[in-house]
């Protein structure tokens, strides 16, 4: 008995000899970077404006990293969001074929006029799997087709459906586990999302667009406030990818970053701080 006691003993103070280590050196860390001026200390006394406030909050640095280690991060929700009770629409399969990725790249352009011509519910299924479509699994974690921090994907995608061939006209939420669409409401909204994007008409006029949200806390229960430059990244990777398979679709698209934040948060449902909408998709027929 004395034998394993000793053992015990000799471990836990090797774990407290570690722990002291460890918290001498972030002390240490956190010293040496507070005596180190910022950028944003040299200009003291002038007020940052909101963007340049959000850029220095989230802004990374030794002390901010040390510091987090013991900053309390808000739970981590559900990683996939549903609408049980909901109409659900099974999209077809993707297909894996089409033009070469160089082309889709070189002939990529911001389109704002369309045909009026109907897509088919097989170019929204590609149009949504390239988005966020699952592609693979590691060590049980579905990974999809845009990369995301932490593989945490914190961006859901809604279609505000005007135009789509055998679908009617709504909102719908785009349910990745299954590949499959929520019906979220029945009706044309295309006055609606035409005015809350600062009446650029092409949200109206395309066929289907496409609103990202992010659910805020998925990214920032792991990385914390710098969660949300991630999530505004992962937005841009996957627009990316709806761009390009439009290239190989045929189809004319733009991403949108200018509309009423509220206007689309309550478009959609949503309440705007949990989870909100950060950018939009326009996609139609040439």
């Amino acid at each position: 008995m004395c034998h394993y006691h000793k053992f015990f003993k000799n471990d836990m103070q090797m774990y407290l000899n570690i722990r002291a280590l460890s918290l001498s050196i972030a002390a240490f860390v956190l010293l040496a970077s507070s005596l180190r001026p910022s950028a944003y200390s040299k200009e003291a006394g002038k007020e940052l404006s909101p963007g340049e406030r959000f850029h220095h909050e989230t802004s990374l640095t030794w002390r901010g990293v040390i510091g987090d280690i013991f900053r309390s991060k808000p739970k981590k929700p559900p990683q996939y969001k549903n609408y049980p009770g909901s109409k659900i629409i099974k999209l077809p399969k993707p297909a894996y074929h089409g033009i070469t990725l160089e082309e889709s790249i070189e002939k990529r352009r911001s389109v704002r006029n369309y045909s009026g011509k109907l897509i088919t519910l097989s170019q929204l299924s590609q149009l949504l799997f390239s988005a966020q479509g699952i592609t693979g699994k590691l060590y049980d974690q579905p990974l999809r087709t845009a990369p995301s921090a932490g593989a945490l994907y914190p961006i859901e995608i809604y279609v505000i459906a005007n135009n789509v061939e055998g679908l009617p006209s709504g909102i719908y939420h785009y349910a990745v586990l299954n590949h499959s669409l929520e019906l979220v409401k029945s009706g044309d909204f295309r006055k609606e999302i035409t005015a809350a994007g600062l009446e650029q008409e092409m949200l109206g006029d395309a066929d289907v667009t496409f609103v990202l949200s992010a659910i805020f806390d998925r990214i920032r229960h792991k990385y914390g406030e710098r969660g949300f430059r991630y999530a505004y990244i992962e937005a841009g990777h996957i627009s990316q990818n709806i761009y390009l398979q439009a290239v190989s679709l045929g189809l004319g698209s733009v991403s949108v970053g200018a509309f009423l934040d509220e206007e689309i948060n309550k478009l959609i449902g949503i309440d705007g701080r949990t989870e909100a909408v950060i950018y939009l998709h326009a996609v139609g027929t040439l």
